[in-house]
């Protein structure tokens, strides 16, 4: 068997890198046929209105849209919409993760408030929070704090779920070993839960995407004069259905590129891991 070196590394066989292009080309395979099958989306959407076998006035179509952003950005407009969007999604996923995250490290901490806040947490899971919209702009006021409340309530919840159950389910036999050699509940916190729960808090990250950008759309819906979700009710409104579906696909576009910066970070993680 033959053995190659790279400076100071391992040296790695010739099998095992023979293994590693082979998942590359796996891993190309995937990334090529994700974006043929949305090329043939595209140019399926825009044959099929162009040749009258759908409504384009209900659907629109690609060239319209494109149209649409052109039109939006030469008015100064897109840019503005945009970034509002952004700006208070990523406050909602940001607030959200990190408060949901310090409430589970306290319900884990303390048994006696995690059974007490167990059915609470079930209803509040179960309630849908668009309901309390109104209630929302009553008490905050109309604007973007509202909105990024919205944001906020619909990924809080999901957040301490998914962490606290994170951490429930680490190896007890770790952390007994560490109480064996009198380890505090903090370093048992530090050195064994935190770490051992990062895998699940990523998913909630790639949870909270979602669920933050689900609520500032609905928040906007309600009472916002600048965003995404308002160009989409204006345009509903007015029977500009391309610029609902210009707003519906830059919404498509900024989560997608949200979430793959979550999954970069995970790539990050596993490879300092490693």
């Amino acid at each position: 068997m033959s053995m190659s070196t790279n400076n100071n590394k391992a040296p790695v066989s010739e099998e095992h890198l023979a293994y590693l292009k082979k998942v590359r080309r796996y891993k190309l395979s995937i990334r090529i046929t994700q974006i043929a099958v949305l090329i043939v989306f595209i140019v399926l959407w825009e044959v099929a209105a162009s040749l009258g076998w759908i409504d384009a006035f209900i659907t629109s179509q690609p060239s319209r849209i494109v149209k649409t952003i052109i039109s939006l950005a030469r008015e100064g407009e897109l840019f503005r919409h945009v970034s509002i969007t952004m700006l208070e999604t990523i406050i909602g996923f940001t607030v959200g993760t990190i408060l949901g995250t310090l409430i589970a490290i306290i319900l884990w901490w303390s048994d006696f408030l995690a059974k007490v806040a167990d059915p609470y947490l079930v209803v509040l899971n179960a309630l849908p929070k668009i309901a309390l919209g109104p209630i929302i702009i009553v008490w905050v006021g109309a604007g973007p704090v509202s909105i990024v409340v919205m944001a906020l309530l619909i990924s809080i919840v999901v957040t301490v779920i998914g962490v606290l159950n994170g951490f429930l389910e680490v190896n007890p036999d770790k952390i007994k070993l560490l109480k064996t050699f009198g380890a505090t509940k903090t370093q048992v916190l530090s050195k064994v839960i935190l770490p051992a729960s990062i895998p699940t808090i990523i998913s909630a990250l790639k949870i909270n995407v979602g669920m933050s950008w689900v609520g500032v759309i609905v928040g906007e819906f309600l009472v916002s004069r600048a965003g995404l979700g308002y160009l989409a009710v204006y345009g509903g409104q007015v029977f500009k259905l391309d610029l609902v579906m210009t707003s519906v696909m830059i919404l498509a576009v900024a989560a997608a590129l949200m979430y793959q910066g979550v999954a970069w970070l995970e790539k990050k993680y596993l490879r300092w891991r490693q």
